[in-house]
């Protein structure tokens, strides 16, 4: 039997067993749509056999009629594009987003928001351990801090009135930093390097010095004496600060 798509006006040849006698609900395979197609039509019941007699004629003058022509055949049709496989029941339960070409199969949002934070994560812990053991970077426009903190159980003692501009016998001059480092605590500790900072009368900074201290570790209550002369110092110093350097 011939079978056409009322969407596409797509042809099919199937075999009559493929819709059976109550028909069946079939999908055009090229435009996807839908229908209930019915059966075929019932098979005609074969003519009486054998000539026709007196009697019969009789009973049904008709019988002596020139038998009728028989119809036209009918005109071949376009053989269909797709073979009768292509025609397939409709099924109730199918989704129209299942995997079939033209589309792709869906990808799972949360999937691709977890993978995002699992890297901002990894990249947060990372930044964090470089600005620890490194500090923060110069390019950074932030404000910093011109000391490091305070370092445990280490006291600096540097009197202001030790920090003065001293002449030379050769009529120059020198500014002097004097004081001393102490272990307030009951364990030895490492003694970071000094940052020695001299300022002018408008508080900006206009020279900075880095001094190693002499003894590297101090032991609990043990203390030393920091002497530095600096020669080159500008004319305008008129202050010293003293700190631990910055890493």
């Amino acid at each position: 039997m011939i079978v056409t798509c009322p969407a596409c006006t797509t042809r099919y040849v199937v075999p009559d067993s493929a819709v059976g006698v109550n028909g069946r609900v079939v999908r055009c395979a090229k435009c996807r749509h839908s229908w209930f197609q019915d059966g075929p039509d019932a098979v005609l019941a074969p003519a009486q056999d054998g000539p026709v007699t007196e009697r019969s004629a009789q009973e049904n003058p008709a019988a002596d009629a020139v038998p009728a022509p028989a119809p036209p055949a009918p005109e071949p049709f376009e053989r269909a594009p797709l073979p009768p496989v292509g025609i397939a029941a409709a099924d109730p339960e199918a989704s129209a987003f299942s995997h079939e070409p033209p589309f792709r199969p869906r990808r799972n949002p949360a999937r691709l928001w977890m993978a995002a934070a699992i890297a901002f994560a990894l990249m947060s812990l990372a930044a964090i351990t470089l600005v620890a053991n490194f500090g923060l970077p110069d390019w950074l426009p932030l404000p910093r801090s011109t000391f490091a903190q305070a370092q445990p159980d280490l006291v600096l003692d540097f009197p202001r009135n030790r920090q003065e501009r001293r002449p030379l016998p050769n009529g120059s001059d020198f500014f002097n930093v004097s004081g001393t480092i102490l272990n307030v605590g009951k364990e030895r500790r490492a003694v970071p390097t000094i940052l020695i900072v001299l300022r002018d009368a408008r508080n900006r900074i206009v020279y900075s010095l880095e001094a190693a201290p002499p003894k590297p570790v101090l032991a609990p209550g043990e203390n030393e004496t920091i002497n530095q002369a600096i020669v080159d110092a500008p004319k305008s110093a008129r202050a010293a600060e003293i700190g631990w350097k910055p890493r």
